[in-house]
């Protein structure tokens, strides 16, 4: 019994942080352009040659 008189006000605590830094993240932006981050791994880099995705431009570096 004396466990959960520990831990229960623990949990309270790590919740109220936790909510705390859910206000915090949106007050800051965090969430104002989701779309835009999932759009933006589609757009092929225009410096990268014809051809090659940016990861086989990596690799190709790496070989050398």
């Amino acid at each position: 019994m004396t466990g959960l008189a520990l831990l229960i006000p623990i949990a309270l605590f790590m919740g109220l942080i936790g909510l705390v830094a859910f206000f915090w993240a949106l007050r800051s932006g965090q969430f104002e352009d989701i779309e835009g981050a999932a759009a933006r791994i589609l757009i092929d880099d225009e410096d990268a040659p014809e051809g090659l995705s940016g990861a086989a431009v990596e690799a190709g570096e790496a070989q050398r």
